[in-house]
């Protein structure tokens, strides 16, 4: 198969036709033969690149979650590099300055298929500063590497908008980017002026490992695609103060803490019942981040069924077992995260702060997700209309 990169690359004439572009970038941004598309970019006759634009991470993927990247210049083309995750909320998108002398802001960055990964967040804003300015947005599409069929998750608060949360899209939503862009512009009313390249030959059964396309780390906590596979489940685990498995080499799909005893929370979590997933007792030892240097108890999850498996369920089943087997212990996140500070992490990754209240009251994992899988009645009309593939 190949990507929108891939096919802009052989005739960019008649998509570009002489725009002057920035090109919204990370590590990601390869062509099946792992060329990065900077470089080929601006040394194409028929485009003129005139800037770079890195993401959260960066625009090489060095720098850790949450972490500011400052502007910079790209040592491979000598072209400025506008940072879009600084240390203040505005930071997050382009200003006007930043596209004045653009046509187009061209985005062709990896996705994984989850709301909270913030990737598509960046995407949104570009396109809404894209829309104002009246510039071009071109997205060069990539599949969804978990697949996309499978949907799973809830809505989203409208006081609960945040950069892991901008639309009420659920947690694992089964789109590529492209489509999201057509989704936010038509039902979110974002309405640029937006170009969609899409990949040829993906099927929406395809996994990632199906598509013959070389895996590139998105982010530094995502090293393979096993990690994709559980995250729109375990990334609310950055809600509390378990440690996610950042400071290991199995990120998401490792986790604990001190406090944890590994075999009492395997036996817990296997009463669940949840499918297409075992879960191993292990003890890890965080190299940073929460932990870090300490010995932790937990539990490694071993998908077993990728199609059965239910990431987001089994995410929610986490915060349930651990808040019956350690009440005292289990705390919710209420720092400041992705720039907001006024209510607990949880409520932004889940969107709904019924979800919370109710694994503080004790209920079962089934009552939980009635609540948690609740607002997005008119998601699925929405999706189809933005579906490409």
């Amino acid at each position: 198969m190949r990507t929108g990169l891939d096919r802009l690359l052989e005739n960019p004439r008649p998509i570009l036709n002489g725009a002057r572009i920035g090109l919204l970038a990370n590590p990601t941004t390869v062509t099946r033969d792992l060329q990065h598309a900077a470089p080929l970019l601006a040394a194409h006759p028929d485009i003129a690149l005139v800037r770079l634009f890195g993401p959260e991470h960066g625009l090489y993927g060095a720098a850790q979650d949450m972490i500011d990247v400052d502007d910079a210049n790209d040592p491979w083309t000598k072209l400025p590099v506008r940072s879009l995750y600084g240390n203040t909320e505005a930071s997050l998108s382009p200003t006007a300055r930043d596209v004045s002398d653009l046509d187009a802001l061209v985005f062709d960055i990896q996705d994984i298929g989850s709301r909270y990964y913030t990737y598509a967040a960046t995407m949104a804003l570009c396109m809404r500063v894209a829309a104002r300015e009246k510039k071009q947005l071109i997205v060069l599409d990539r599949p969804n590497p978990i697949g996309g069929i499978a949907v799973e998750g809830g809505g989203l608060a409208s006081h609960l908008e945040s950069f892991v949360g901008l639309f009420p899209t659920p947690q694992r939503h089964g789109m590529t980017v492209g489509e999201l862009a057509r989704l936010y512009n038509a039902t979110y009313a974002i309405g640029c002026d937006l170009t969609v390249v899409p990949c040829e030959g993906w099927r929406r059964d395809k996994y990632f490992d199906n598509t013959g396309l070389p895996w590139v780390m998105p982010s530094p906590n995502m090293p393979t695609l096993d990690t994709a596979l559980v995250y729109p489940g375990m990334c609310l685990l950055e809600g509390t103060n378990l440690s996610e498995g950042r400071g290991t080499t199995r990120p998401f799909e490792l986790f604990g803490a001190p406090f944890i005893d590994a075999r009492d929370l395997a036996r817990e979590l296997d009463k669940m019942r949840l499918p297409g997933v075992r879960f191993r007792p292990c003890y890890f030892r965080p190299t940073f981040h929460k932990f870090g240097g300490q010995s932790c108890g937990g539990v490694q999850l071993h998908v077993t069924d990728r199609q059965g498996f239910l990431p987001y369920r089994t995410g929610i089943a986490v915060l349930i077992a651990v808040r019956h087997l350690y009440p005292g212990d289990l705390r919710w996140r209420t720092d400041t995260y992705e720039f907001r500070h006024d209510v607990p992490a949880l409520d932004l990754l889940t969107g709904l702060t019924e979800v919370r209240e109710a694994i503080d009251a004790g209920r079962s994992l089934d009552q939980v997700m009635e609540l948690a899988l609740r607002g997005v009645d008119s998601f699925a009309a929405d999706r189809r209309q933005a579906l490409l593939y």
